[in-house]
């Protein structure tokens, strides 16, 4: 599936299940939380948090997976709403990096070391 065609059946779903789009500041609301529900994930299967229980634990890739597909979701609801071109975006977005950072990664002794 293409981000164009995920676009498509993103609005087809919000405008069969979800009645209509949440406006942009609550979607954008909405997204700070899932990147939190992430974050908060990852601090435990990455980072030096501990899980609460080991049944949680247990099912944490699964649900990695799930809030990554909930941020994918939302931040794509937005920029259906903006009228966001999201292939064109990420097209554009990779021509500015690679311009920007091509030599400059190369050329960082930070990244060299590891």
């Amino acid at each position: 599936m293409t981000f164009t065609e995920y676009g498509i059946r993103v609005d087809q779903w919000i405008k069969q299940h979800g009645v209509r789009y949440f406006d942009e500041m609550t979607n954008s609301l909405l997204l700070v939380e899932e990147v939190g529900e992430w974050s908060r994930l990852v601090a435990r299967m990455y980072g030096e948090q501990s899980f609460k229980s080991s049944e949680e634990e247990k099912n944490s890739k699964e649900q990695l997976a799930d809030e990554w597909a909930d941020i994918l979701f939302v931040m794509t609801c937005l920029a259906n709403q903006t009228g966001i071109n999201i292939e064109e975006a990420i097209r554009r977005n990779f021509e500015k990096k690679t311009g920007r950072d091509h030599k400059r990664h190369h050329s960082n002794n930070k990244l060299k070391n590891k």
